[in-house]
């Protein structure tokens, strides 16, 4: 078990983030497995090949980036092994796989942007976390995709990389990530992607789905324990509402999410012009969600990943003080 290695991961994530000069240096993890996910999917990705070969491919390609990512993983986790205090050197590193402070600021920023800027900034803003049209949103339109992502985000960003970390240490996170990036990039069910993006889709589906449930259930608790929001209605939501969305695991954290704060989010949305339809989560809640919703949604996941790093420190301290 790594549990000291994901807790004291966090810890730095949450305190540090991913400093924007170290960024703009030397890009980010992310940035790295996407430039190889855009090789192999240029190299091997022939829009004139049968789709059993593109589909084919694609598993082929989900290997190469798992076997890239735990190699690379391992590796640095092996060396910093070998030196007193290493965990402290991967635990640094490791961080970079959260999203716990970029992910506040991007969905804080749709909230100050429609405050102040109104709907037009609000717009600007939303459309850098989200891929929906949002020339289409109305105000509410707008908040509803800021809390919808910070809900799903929560799960893909933190909660699963923390379990995989936990689990299989840097490289079961980083691994992760690149399925993660990997469904993201070429899981879309365009027509070029539909085969070669298959495994990645399926697979991140796999991966995600312990932490759609732990997501769900920390935003519940977090429900009890912030003033105006309701742990009963977040889980009675998740068990009405969770199954029905188009995808296997975003329900989850986003059926807790509305069913707590008393709202509806979800439902029909466009993409380049295509109508999408979804259930909605939190069904009979309130859809005109405001600006006010989206900073009681950043309350309410602050708490929850506030019980997720606690969760977590638990373990490890289970873990570690039984050794000494």
């Amino acid at each position: 078990m790594f549990s000291p290695l994901a807790f004291l991961s966090l810890l730095i994530e949450l305190l540090a983030g991913y400093p924007g000069w170290l960024f703009r240096a030397i890009g980010h993890p992310v940035t790295w497995i996407g430039r190889l996910i855009s090789l192999l999917e240029t190299r091997w990705n022939s829009e004139g090949a049968p789709p059993a070969r593109r589909r084919a491919l694609g598993v082929a390609a989900l290997l190469v980036l798992l076997a890239v990512s735990v190699g690379v993983g391992f590796l640095i986790q092996r060396g910093f092994a070998l030196i007193p205090y290493g965990i402290v050197g991967t635990a640094i590193l490791a961080s970079s796989l959260f999203a716990q402070r970029s992910l506040h600021s991007h969905v804080a920023a749709v909230a100050a942007a429609l405050e102040s800027g109104g709907l037009d900034a609000g717009r600007k803003a939303v459309s850098e976390i989200v891929g929906r049209d949002p020339d289409r949103l109305d105000e509410a339109g707008v908040c509803r995709a800021a809390i919808e992502s910070l809900a799903e985000n929560f799960s893909d960003g933190i909660v699963a990389p923390a379990i995989w970390m936990a689990l299989a240490g840097l490289p079961g996170a980083a691994a992760y990530k690149a399925v993660n990036t990997a469904d993201s990039m070429i899981g879309h069910k365009t027509e070029r992607h539909r085969d070669f993006g298959w495994a990645s889709a399926r697979f991140d589906d796999l991966v995600n789905w312990p932490a759609s449930r732990l997501s769900a259930q920390l935003i519940t608790g977090a429900a009890a324990l912030m003033p105006g929001a309701s742990s009963g209605a977040a889980w009675k939501a998740v068990r009405r509402d969770a199954r029905g969305h188009r995808s296997p695991n975003a329900g989850w954290p986003e059926a807790a999410m509305a069913g707590a704060l008393g709202l509806s989010i979800a439902g029909p949305r466009y993409y380049h012009g295509v109508q999408t339809s979804d259930a909605e989560m939190g069904a009979g809640g309130k859809r005109e969600a405001s600006a006010r919703d989206i900073r009681r949604a950043l309350a309410l996941y602050r708490t929850a990943d506030a019980l997720l790093v606690a969760v977590i420190g638990l373990i490890a301290a289970a873990i570690i003080l039984p050794a000494r």
